[in-house]
């Protein structure tokens, strides 16, 4: 072991350190803070009570918030894995001309073409819908925004059942939406859960879209409502805030632990024909 190799080791450990506690740094924050009598921006060890819990549940909008982003998140999850099922299906069976063409232009326009470039006639159309300050309005734009990402990932998984299922159960008589149902998509269940957690961290987080088409306060998601935890002087109310956020992680906490659990995050197809 030169000095060299030592020096490496040693500056490579210590920066492995410091990016451990910057990323430590707020998670020991979110859960200390909520339960510190006199909370504030450093991390401290905190002096216990619940004072901060009883104000957040009592605030006028905190669990409506929650609700309000659960229902949307909720819907959007199932949205785009439904109708990224059977469009990868669609694209993954039938020969169109044009298809891989197709495919990667969506997914280019979705990437290039954001939703912050296009907030401008998205408003209009939502408004001309007739569907601002609903939470219906806000579903359908985050829907439509990760279904062509959606449909790329899914279609991958798609193709890696092999088409020898599918002839099987046709020779038995069953009709292409029982064997997308019944074959299909019980061997892609592993990309079923890849794009549901996906769409409901995605759109769990959305600021923007929510933010432009909500007006009322009691339908603003969690990820709005956020941003006006302030106190009467207009400063950051350090009381409700931490209680707030460490409310508002729970959902993507819980959803990571059961699909876990279920899949342990490995991700890929082991199935080739």
């Amino acid at each position: 072991m030169t000095p060299a190799y030592v020096v490496r080791r040693i500056g490579f450990y210590v920066l492995i350190c410091a990016i451990t506690l910057f990323f430590a740094v707020p998670m020991v924050w979110i859960a200390s803070a909520p339960f510190d009598k006199n909370p504030g921006l450093g991390v401290h060890w905190p002096d216990w009570t619940f004072e901060n819990v009883r104000k957040t549940l009592d605030h006028p909008y905190a669990l409506h918030a929650i609700v309000n982003s659960l229902i949307i998140c909720v819907t959007v999850a199932l949205a785009v894995t439904a109708f990224a099922a059977f469009a990868s299906y669609a694209l993954s069976r039938v020969r169109i001309p044009g298809r891989d063409a197709l495919l990667y232009g969506l997914l280019l326009l979705s990437s290039v073409v954001t939703g912050t470039a296009a907030m401008v006639p998205i408003f209009v159309m939502i408004y001309q819908l007739g569907l601002i300050n609903s939470r219906f309005g806000v579903a359908l734009v985050m829907t439509s925004g990760l279904l062509p990402a959606a449909i790329f990932i899914l279609k991958d998984f798609v193709d890696a059942v092999p088409k020898s299922y599918e002839e099987s159960a046709r020779v038995f008589g069953a009709s292409t939406l029982q064997i997308l149902r019944d074959v299909v998509l019980p061997v892609a269940r592993p990309g079923l859960a890849t794009i549901m957690v996906w769409a409901f961290v995605n759109s769990w987080g959305n600021f923007l879209v929510p933010f432009l088409l909500i007006r009322s306060t009691t339908l603003q998601p969690a990820a709005v409502l956020m941003q006006t935890l302030t106190d009467e002087g207009g400063s950051v109310n350090l009381q409700v805030l931490p209680v707030f956020s460490l409310l508002f992680s729970i959902p993507v906490v819980v959803l990571y632990l059961l699909v876990n659990s279920r899949y342990g995050f490995r991700f890929h197809g082991g199935i080739k024909s």
